[in-house]
């Protein structure tokens, strides 16, 4: 039997403002014949379906037409709710979905053998078993008895991802004995590259949870939430798909894939490259060179490329700042826009960082960083300031779930 594991769909995301809805598409038409090509016969998507938790009405026309393009290959489908989805909103259709044989976990159910969801083969005998765990929140894996303090509180969170994963494959082993299974899973764990598009989870991402911890029960764990591709450290083959698409300018050089896992040569997966729908590009440099960069432009045809344009120069020029703004606004080339610009100096005059603040987007920034600086400049010791960090990515948890209510 053939596994294709993905996850970080992200569909609704915005890049600078810019929908990446038709890359979105180009990559489900991709799928669907990847999927037609190999003979496929599940599809696992862990985590992070949509990109917001109140996606837009055109985000979750995208979600269903997809689902119903994937569903006309005969293949079961299998989706579980990440950090930046709502569990309610991903379980409303649940019902109906799982009549067209497509399963979809949200949130961790109250019964945790609900996650559990067995692969039947053509003699209707099960072969293989799934086992859908979600992003695991804080209120699923921490009681108020597990201690107050900074450390206890991360102990508290990554103790409770082990139980869940531990407790799950006792369900497996003991109503299903013998049969081969693949643990889901949306988590930061030790030691993962990230890049700037991934949201801080479990507290700030400090909980970070040793893949060891995972047993050896699982013969495959597919995670999402990391959207660089790669290896996990852990005792059994564990691995981020990482996203199909780049979601950010840091991630322009990374080597989107699927993994394919064919249960009858074994558990190592096959990575399957996904082309490239549109570069992103990051051009830096002086005036001169930025000039000379997208001069050298050709016309392309295809979805645009995104530029991020950053002007370094070593002295404060107002005029440069100008000159930078002209050459953005009078930028023409067929196939290309500049979705980015800002400007840096080494050497800056008194007052002129203040006048390059009112210069930067407000999407540029997050809301930890700003209060990570504001903790900086308090005259506290470091037990205070991880408290006071702590206590904020808490807080920040909350109203990611408020937006989610």
């Amino acid at each position: 039997m053939k596994i294709l594991h993905t996850a970080d769909w992200h569909i609704g995301k915005k890049l600078h403002k810019h929908s990446l809805q038709p890359d979105f598409d180009l990559f489900i038409d991709w799928l669907c014949n990847c999927i037609t090509k190999n003979d496929v016969k599940v599809l696992l998507v862990s985590g992070d379906v949509f990109d917001l938790a109140n996606p837009s009405s055109e985000a979750r026309q995208q979600y269903f037409k997809a689902l119903m393009k994937l569903k006309r290959l005969d293949c079961k489908i299998i989706l579980t709710g990440g950090n930046h989805d709502s569990p309610t909103m991903l379980n409303a259709p649940q019902e109906v979905l799982r009549e067209l044989d497509i399963h979809i976990i949200g949130g961790l159910p109250d019964d945790l053998s609900e996650c559990i969801i067995p692969i039947k083969n053509d003699k209707s005998k099960t072969e293989l078993l799934i086992a859908a765990l979600p992003y695991l929140r804080d209120a699923d894996l921490r009681t108020a008895s597990q201690g107050n303090s900074y450390e206890d509180r991360l102990e508290a969170l990554r103790k409770g991802i082990q139980q869940t994963f531990l407790e799950t494959a006792k369900i497996c082993k003991t109503e299903f004995p013998e049969i081969p299974t693949i643990a889901m899973g949306h988590l930061f764990a030790a030691g993962a590259e990230t890049s700037e598009s991934e949201r801080d989870i479990q507290i700030g991402n400090q909980a970070a949870f040793n893949a060891l911890q995972f047993g050896d029960y699982y013969n495959y764990i597919a995670l999402g939430h990391i959207h660089k591709p790669q290896r996990v450290n852990a005792a059994t083959p564990t691995f981020y798909s990482g996203s199909p698409i780049p979601l950010s300018f840091s991630e322009r050089t990374n080597k989107n894939r699927v993994l394919l896992l064919d249960t009858e040569t074994g558990w190592e997966p096959k990575s399957i490259e996904i082309p490239g729908f549109r570069a992103l590009l990051k051009i830096t440099g002086n005036l001169g060179k930025l000039q000379q960069k997208l001069k050298e432009l050709q016309d392309r045809e295809g979805l645009a490329s995104l530029i991020e344009i950053e002007l370094q120069e070593e002295n404060f020029d107002s005029n440069k700042i100008y000159e930078l703004d002209q050459l953005v606004d009078n930028f023409k080339v067929e196939g290309y826009e500049i979705v980015k610009h800002r400007a840096s100096f080494k050497n800056k005059i008194s007052g002129s960082g203040e006048l390059y603040e009112e210069k930067q987007q407000l999407e540029d920034l997050q809301p930890l960083d700003v209060f990570q600086k504001l903790v900086e400049k308090q005259e506290e010791d470091e037990e205070t300031r991880k408290e006071l960090m702590s206590a904020f990515n808490e807080i920040l948890e909350e109203v990611h779930q408020s937006k989610k209510a």
